[in-house]
């Protein structure tokens, strides 16, 4: 969802260098994680809004960009503080700071009624939830010596439950919340724990079913706290394992490595200019080891917008 907010940051999750964004405006990296567009672009252009989703904190961001939508996330963020302490990623209470500042500006911009009216009106897309699982939890077994993954996912959902209410009280009503994809599908994940064949790790995508689980119970717990939000649980899980088990009914060749490098462990620094690229992205799942082509993404957006742009009005 990142599209650059880590750009100035002393973090080692960037990609502000190629060969990521080769296909974005001639071949400008801007600090998003795949080959062109990401899903934070596709959305608002599906929409009609705009052609890109800037970063809030692009030092170039115009003004007028506040009036439209802006784009706070940051990669490698999870809703476990500890998960963005590691990945020196933007944390999500950090990301709410930056969101009530934003508020202010757009004060400044449109006056406090058209302000009140956009924040009702807005949908807010929220995408976390893969870096706990994927990274903290099962890469660094930062949190297993003290949480079972059932409690580890407590502590998520809890923390994603205060992130939307922080939302909700600052005026957000239209809240789209992503689940979490079949991490253990991605190239890198196949690699480390994938076994001398580099299977999906079933046991990480049962991880994630478990929490998806306990996120969309979650959701419905706050809609009814909060009747009057519109918050929607979108599924992007069973979509995404669709790509990944039938690849070749979507016109994809390879699904098992991404376009950079070897592309099965190539990500963020270690996927740079002197690493060589696939001929053709456009015949990959994924770009790097860990994040889809905008070929896959498009698919993605375009059905999760079908599928529950609805549930907002």
């Amino acid at each position: 969802m990142d599209t650059g907010n880590n750009n100035n940051r002393p973090t080692p999750t960037q990609c502000k260098f190629p060969p990521y964004g080769k296909d974005f405006q001639g071949g400008i990296p801007t600090g998003r994680f795949s080959n062109g567009k990401v899903p934070a672009d596709l959305i608002v252009e599906e929409l009609g809004i705009k052609e890109y989703l800037p970063a809030y904190l692009d030092p170039n961001l115009q003004p007028s960009e506040l009036v439209t939508g802006v784009n706070f996330a940051s990669g490698g963020a999870g809703y476990d503080p500890l998960t963005s302490k590691i990945e020196a990623a933007i944390s999500m209470s950090a990301q709410i700071e930056l969101f009530k500042e934003y508020i202010v500006k757009l004060k400044g911009i449109v006056g406090e009624d058209r302000t009140n009216f956009i924040l009702a009106n807005s949908i807010y897309f929220v995408l976390v939830g893969s870096n706990d699982i994927s990274n903290t939890y099962f890469l660094f077994h930062a949190r297993q010596v003290n949480y079972d993954f059932p409690s580890y996912s407590d502590l998520l959902v809890d923390s994603a439950y205060n992130f939307y209410k922080e939302m909700y009280q600052l005026g957000a009503r239209r809240i789209g919340v992503f689940n979490v994809p079949p991490i253990g599908c991605v190239p890198f994940q196949r690699t480390v724990a994938g076994g001398i064949t580099r299977k999906c790790v079933q046991h990480y995508n049962d991880a994630v079913v478990f929490f998806n689980k306990k996120l969309s119970m979650k959701i419905d717990s706050f809609k009814q706290n909060f009747p009057s939000s519109r918050i929607v649980y979108m599924d992007v899980y069973n979509p995404i394992l669709d790509i990944i088990v039938n690849y070749q009914k979507y016109g994809f060749k390879v699904v098992d490595r991404g376009c950079c490098g070897t592309g099965e462990i190539e990500v963020i620094f270690l996927c740079n200019h002197l690493e060589p690229t696939c001929v053709n992205d456009s015949d990959y799942v994924f770009w790097d080891a860990f994040h889809p082509t905008e070929a896959v993404y498009k698919i993605l957006v375009a059905l999760s917008l079908q599928k529950y742009m609805y549930n907002f009005i």
